[in-house]
């Protein structure tokens, strides 16, 4: 993921500054079908058993997810086409998004996995 949330750009510009804010503790992946610097993840699915999933990244540069994440669903739900993460499993505030190297289309119920160490975050 390359592109930063405008809370995201604040956050760090506050710390860069010395003003120390309240970095989050815990992070949640989130799927939906769009994007942007404003509002982050748009478009996330309303039911059939999604829930954003917490993900744990680990590295001194470029950070990876340090373990599979899985999205399970009770129905269809159409085509996912970006990912985004956030301070909170509901709600909260946008950090980051981007637009997933390939959608996902789910015609019925399963679940989606990101494999450990395939989802990518560099703030360049």
């Amino acid at each position: 993921m390359t592109a930063l949330t405008d809370h995201a750009k604040n956050l760090l510009a506050r710390a860069l500054c010395g003003r120390q804010p309240a970095l989050p503790a815990k992070v949640w992946l989130g799927l939906g079908t769009g994007g942007s610097d404003p509002s982050g993840l748009t478009g996330e699915p309303i039911g059939a058993g999604y829930a954003r999933q917490p993900a744990t990244f680990t590295g001194t540069g470029m950070q990876r997810n340090a373990a599979a994440i899985r999205f399970t669903f009770t129905a269809a739900v159409g085509t996912l086409t970006h990912i985004g993460l956030f301070d909170a499993p509901s709600g909260g505030n946008p950090l980051t998004w981007s637009a997933l190297a390939t959608p996902a289309t789910l015609n019925a119920p399963g679940t989606l996995t990101i494999p450990a160490e395939s989802l990518t975050l560099l703030a360049d």
